[in-house]
């Protein structure tokens, strides 16, 4: 497959800015791999395509308030840093990426927050836009990681182009984030309510959780029209023996798994052992998956609609077909459907 392949033209209207007022009402295109049917519904009708025995897996991980800006020493400019993740708590380094960079220098000084309370020194040069910070903090790990974490802001997407409000960190977060260390939600989970969630578990569906630590890998621009030369940043993985128990007993069952969002195919597939089944993972990976790739444990997915060119956009067609999903994308854009993390669903089985 090339790049040139997931070309296609987005209004930006379409790019949606809000959430649903209610997770569970947004709108669902449901596809049907086996006969190619195409259908409209409202989200929470998911409940009547599973059945008693059948399995959903979610991503656990918790977004974290990772955009935050600082002033430099001596001259004050306003430099935005993004926090990607924790390198050592002990010593508080922390991986970040810096904007603008090229103001930034190895012994720099930052200071953050109104009474310039919490302070970082930069220490390596990672990348271009990459930094290596040491937060300068004399009290507890926790005490630090919560004064830090209340400078942040929510890391909404580039695409959504407004600034992040307090109401951000309830609703780009998944209900039932619990392991931190995501700055990018799973956004197919965000459409899943707490009523929705009983609902199913009433009906007998079983839910199952894994934990992908979602970066901003998944956005970075690809630049190599040979998809097989594109590189994944990688992400932190863990698939604990009771969740392989339980899928690989449904799967044995001849129930239907269905993984919600890409970053759990992704985690699913980084898991896949012999006949179907799979087995422990706890780890990184840089998997990268795109037409064609052969999905033995993942019956049907749920995940949003996809900007052009993203690497979201390549698993979902080599899971859907591309044919069919590109179809799919067509009708989407003619219909009004919403896309990005706060847009609508689709539901392929």
């Amino acid at each position: 497959m090339k790049l040139s392949q997931f070309k296609f033209r987005l209004p930006d209207t379409l790019i949606a800015t809000e959430p649903t007022p209610e997770r569970d009402e947004c709108r669902m295109m449901v596809i049907n791999r086996r006969t190619g049917e195409i259908e409209h519904h409202i989200f929470k009708e998911i409940l009547n395509y599973f059945d008693d025995g059948d399995m959903m897996i979610f991503n656990d991980t918790k977004v974290f308030p990772a955009r935050l800006y600082g002033n430099k020493e001596k001259t004050g400019a306003r430099i935005e840093v993004f926090l990607l993740r924790e390198l050592n708590a002990e010593l508080k380094l922390w991986d970040v990426l810096v904007e603008p960079a090229r103001k930034i220098r190895i012994g720099n000084k930052l200071y953050f927050g109104d009474d310039d309370s919490m302070v970082a020194e930069v220490i390596d040069n990672t990348t271009s836009r990459g930094r290596t910070l040491r937060f300068l903090y004399d009290g507890p790990h926790e005490e630090f990681k919560s004064n830090l974490f209340a400078l942040g802001m929510t890391p909404l997407p580039e695409y959504i182009k407004r600034d992040p409000r307090p109401e951000d960190a309830e609703t780009y977060q998944c209900i039932f984030a619990k392991n931190e260390g995501a700055v990018v939600a799973p956004a197919a989970g965000l459409h899943f309510s707490r009523e929705l969630m009983k609902r199913l578990e009433i009906k007998g569906v079983q839910e199952g959780f894994l934990t992908v630590h979602s970066g901003l890998g998944s956005f970075r621009e690809i630049d190599v029209e040979d998809l097989t030369k594109h590189r994944m940043d990688s992400e932190q993985v863990e698939v604990t023996q009771e969740l392989v128990d339980r899928v690989n007993a449904t799967k044995d069952a001849g129930h239907k798994v269905c993984a919600v969002g890409t970053s759990v195919l992704r985690g699913i597939a980084s898991a896949v052992s012999m006949g179907g089944h799979m087995k422990t993972y706890s780890g990184w990976t840089n998997k990268f998956i795109f037409p064609p790739y052969d999905f033995t444990v993942t019956d049907a997915m749920v995940t949003n609609f996809h900007l052009p060119y993203s690497t979201m956009l390549m698993m979902v067609t080599a899971f859907g077909g591309y044919d069919l999903i590109m179809k799919a994308y067509d009708i989407a854009i003619k219909e009004g459907y919403r896309f990005g993390a706060y847009g609508d669903a689709m539901l392929i089985i």
